[in-house]
């Protein structure tokens, strides 16, 4: 039987109870009942079932899986081959589980979103890690989350290798366009964040332009945030600052231009991308049912 509570890879799923989120998965799904499995599957039918990877990509959200089969039956039993963060080949079979065959048909659907889902946010943040492996560039996700999903959306970013953000509103400042136009500029937005946070807190503050970075270093902002800036405006933006802040580029990243941007020095490289746009790999179940009664 597997451990749930010690083989999560790090605290991301600790400081977040996915059980009601998964509850509320399983209700939206099964709802009053899955008139399908009910009437096909005797109740006391024993079965196995293996989930497979139909394409290559890195594993995410394996506890969460096996967490939907053990909400809908604690008894379920686990044969786990591999863990979040592992590459998987097309082909690999990576989790094997045995018990009653209604719950494993009820909890399919619902533990294979979260997978195909997390999996997916993974993959790609691999891939965005290795455009910067060796270099010290971070890359790192935004709030651009799934409502509901963020916590483990944010964890499917790191098992691929990337980095959080601020996890929300609660764990960052970051002072942007609507707020210089709230606080009336740039000073007056940073003087009055930083009588209002803890000292612990950085101050990170969005600029658009190039005029904007000699204020917002002559007030002492921890790091600046290009936003949405050409690789010329960029280059010059990091001469400017010559490492009086960090320097985070913001705005239109992917792929492609990421190498232009590791050329311009840059500290961090932020990616709605990484959650808002990855796509859901292919990953599917096989049931083998069992014959006659009993629960194993």
């Amino acid at each position: 039987m597997i451990d749930l509570t010690k083989d999560i890879r790090d605290d991301y799923l600790d400081r977040f109870s996915i059980d009601r989120l998964i509850c509320a998965a399983l209700e939206e799904d099964i709802g009053s009942g899955d008139v399908t499995t009910d009437s096909v599957v005797d109740p006391d039918r024993a079965g196995k079932g293996e989930i497979m990877a139909k394409e290559s990509m890195v594993l995410a959200g394996l506890d969460v899986a096996c967490k939907v089969f053990v909400a809908l039956d604690p008894q379920i039993e686990f044969g786990k081959k591999y863990k979040d963060g592992d590459r998987i080949a097309k082909g690999t079979v990576f989790l094997e589980m045995a018990g009653n065959l209604r719950v494993l048909l009820k909890g399919e659907r619902t533990a294979l979103n979260f997978l195909q889902r997390l999996s997916g946010i993974a993959t790609l943040a691999r891939q965005y890690a290795d455009r910067v492996a060796g270099t010290g560039v971070r890359i790192v996700d935004t709030r651009k989350t799934t409502p509901g999903w963020r916590y483990l959306e944010k964890y499917a970013v790191t098992v691929g290798g990337c980095h959080n953000h601020r996890f929300g509103l609660y764990d960052g400042a970051l002072i942007k366009e609507n707020h210089i136009e709230a606080a009336g500029g740039i000073t007056e937005a940073i003087t009055r964040a930083r009588a209002s946070i803890h000292h612990l807190l950085k101050i990170e503050i969005e600029v658009t332009r190039i005029e904007q970075i000699e204020e917002a270093l002559a007030n002492k902002a921890d790091i600046i945030m290009l936003d949405n800036m050409n690789p010329a405006m960029i280059r010059e933006s990091v001469a400017l600052i010559n490492k009086r802040a960090l320097v985070e580029v913001s705005g239109g990243v992917n792929l492609e231009n990421i190498p232009g941007f590791l050329q311009a020095g840059v500290d961090l490289i932020s990616a709605g991308a990484l959650t808002h746009s990855a796509r859901a790999v292919d990953i599917s179940m096989l049931i083998t049912a069992g014959h006659g009664g009993g629960h194993r």
